[in-house]
C-alpha cells in the first residue's frame, strides 16, 4: 500500500496509537439543520486510495481499541458506482459475526425500505459510521467516530453518489457536524461532498417507534425525486 505523508499519532483512553495515513480535524457541531457545517474531503479522507488498499487497510486498523473485542471489521457492501449510498451509525452484534453491514433486525427492515424504493441491496451501498462494534452496542465515542471517519469519507469519494441518505443522529452529525434533535432535520436535504445528502430516521428507532415509518417513507421518496425516479406502486 502506497505511503501517504500525513500520518498521525493520538492518545485514546490513555494509550498512544500509532495511526494510520490520516488527515483530521474536529467536527464542528450545530444544533441548527441549517448552520451545520460539512465536512470537506480535503480535511479527513483517505486520500488517493484505491478500493483495494483502502478495504485491506480497514481490514487491518487498530487505530482504536475497537479493535480488540471485535470478531470481523464490517468495512460495507453494495454496489460501488451506486447512485445512493446509506450509512449507519456502527455494527451491532450480527453485523459483527457476519462481517455485513445491517443484517439484524433493523438490517432486514433497511432491506425493505431499500425493496420499496425500487431498489436491491445490491443496487446501492451500505456503510457505518465506524467498522468495528462498540461493545454492547453502545453509542459510538467521539475518539471512535474521528478515528474512522476518513475510511467513510473515502468510500464516499470512490462512488460519489447522487444522494447520500444517513440513517440516524450518529451518522447525520458525522457527515455534517449536527447534533440537534432527528425531527428538525430528517428530509430536509443539504450538499455534501458534491452530492445531495438526506437524513432519515435509523431502522431500529423506525422498530420501537413503528408510527415514524411513514415519516421515513416520506423521507425515501425526496431521495427518489433527486434520483429522478418514481415512487414504485404498493404491491
Amino acid at each position: 500500500m502506497r505511503d501517504l505523508a500525513a500520518a498521525l499519532a493520538r492518545n485514546v483512553k490513555g494509550r498512544v496509537l500509532a495511526q494510520g495515513p490520516i488527515r483530521w480535524r474536529p467536527r464542528r457541531l450545530a444544533s441548527d439543520p441549517e448552520s451545520a457545517d460539512a465536512i470537506p474531503a480535503e480535511a479527513a479522507a483517505e486520500q488517493g486510495l484505491s478500493w483495494e488498499e483502502l478495504e485491506a487497510e480497514a481490514m487491518a486498523c487498530t487505530r482504536c481499541p475497537l479493535c480488540e473485542g471485535r470478531t470481523n471489521v464490517v468495512f460495507g457492501e453494495g454496489s460501488r458506482s451506486a447512485e445512493l449510498v446509506f450509512v449507519g451509525e456502527a455494527p451491532g452484534l450480527d453485523e459483527d459475526r457476519s462481517g455485513r453491514p445491517f443484517v439484524g433486525r433493523a438490517g432486514q427492515l433497511l432491506t425493505q425500505m431499500i425493496s420499496a424504493m425500487g431498489f436491491s441491496r445490491e443496487d446501492v451501498y451500505i456503510a457505518n459510521v465506524l467498522k468495528c462494534r462498540p461493545p454492547q452496542n453502545r453509542d459510538p465515542a467521539a475518539d471512535e467516530v474521528d478515528l474512522c471517519r476518513p475510511y467513510l469519507l473515502r468510500q464516499i469519494e470512490l462512488i460519489q453518489p447522487k444522494v447520500i441518505c444517513t440513517l440516524g443522529r450518529h451518522a447525520l452529525c458525522t457527515l455534517t457536524g449536527y447534533d440537534g434533535a432527528m425531527g428538525r432535520a430528517r428530509g430536509r436535504r443539504r450538499e455534501f461532498l458534491g452530492t445531495t445528502l438526506i437524513p432519515t430516521w435509523h431502522p431500529a428507532y423506525l422498530l420501537r417507534n413503528p408510527a415514524a415509518k411513514r415519516e421515513a417513507w416520506d423521507d425515501l421518496k425526496a431521495v427518489l425525486a433527486v434520483l429522478g425516479r418514481s415512487v414504485p406502486p404498493r404491491g
